[in-house]
């Protein structure tokens, strides 16, 4: 993320930064295939819709908020980012109305090809909007804050914090609604065994309708923050969908938590594959850590074939 060459930490900053991305996109991905039973590729897309939602809005709240900031960043940036999830939110469940629901009868592998067709379909709806160009929210640049550099020697910016900590919130918060909370109950029940959540009065229609809110709402914050980060192009969703997949499968498909721990597990490789490289471990750049990441999360899965956490998750 900072091209910093000053202590290897500042290389784990970015893996926790990039980590912090994937682990959003990784769970909702990683709900879907759980409840939904189907791998959802308009899944980088819908983290693209959330990205342009949030730029979108950014018109609106920017005029309206001027210069008022918090946490070193633009309060309009936080707005434009609540603005962007319950977008992709709402056209998730929208989606899953009019497309999957009428097609459940196809079967995984049926939904499975839909969903590519969905996500060329919001692919072509931001080409149409937006148009090819990259853009920006237009959060002004920041230098590393200064007491953080000063104590440990890394260059850690204030929207690098921002996204580390709302990444850490959003999960605390699907955490505890998993655990603590009735619908987390249902949510379990019926990733469990769909059939027998339905017999036993769960009200499946309501869980899968909370599962696309919350998806759709965490792929949107790891599309903002993806665009923070880096530019807000129309790609970038799809550009990153097979990273988050990697996270999905390596943490063990179909598991939350797995998700969680297999998005830390390749965001850290692939942004620690530089320093791999200076070190004289892996006699690759920067510009393969994708490839990296895959060859670990392969190497992994031989050793443990259900994933990190698997079906004891």
């Amino acid at each position: 993320m900072i091209p910093l060459q000053i202590s290897p930490f500042q290389y784990i900053v970015n893996g926790v930064v990039f980590s912090s991305i994937i682990v959003l996109a990784a769970i909702g991905l990683s709900l879907v295939y759980s409840i939904a039973d189907f791998a959802n590729f308009a899944h980088g897309d819908l983290m693209t819709v959330g990205a342009f939602s949030g730029l979108f809005s950014v018109a609106i709240f920017r005029p309206m908020l001027g210069d008022m900031g918090l946490f070193g960043l633009p309060l309009w940036f936080f707005l434009a980012l609540a603005f962007g999830m319950v977008a992709a939110a709402v056209i998730a469940v929208v989606t899953d109305r009019i497309i999957y629901q009428p097609m459940n009868d196809s079967g995984s592998i049926g939904l499975l090809i839909t969903s590519i067709g969905v996500a060329l379909v919001y692919r072509a709806s931001i080409f149409l909007s937006f148009g090819s160009d990259s853009e920006r929210y237009g959060v002004a640049r920041q230098g590393p804050i200064p007491w953080i550099r000063e104590s440990f020697g890394v260059a850690v910016t204030p929207r690098n914090l921002v996204v580390v900590i709302l990444a850490t919130v959003l999960v605390t918060g699907l955490h505890l609604t998993l655990t603590r909370t009735t619908l987390g109950r249902k949510m379990r029940a019926t990733a469990d065994n769909a059939d027998l959540a339905r017999v036993s009065g769960i009200r499946t229609d309501e869980v899968i309708i909370a599962m696309w809110l919350i998806g759709g709402a965490l792929a949107a914050a790891g599309g903002v923050f993806l665009g923070l980060e880096e530019l807000v192009r129309p790609r970038m969703g799809f550009d990153i969908l097979l990273i988050v997949f990697a996270a999905v499968i390596l943490g063990g498909i179909g598991s939350v938590y797995g998700a969680m721990l297999g998005g830390l597990v390749i965001g850290m490789v692939h942004e620690l594959v530089p320093l791999f490289n200076q070190w004289g471990i892996i006699p690759v750049g920067s510009r393969y850590a994708a490839a990296v990441a895959f060859v670990i999360m392969v190497a992994i899965l031989l050793v443990k074939p259900s994933g990190i956490v698997g079906e004891s998750g």
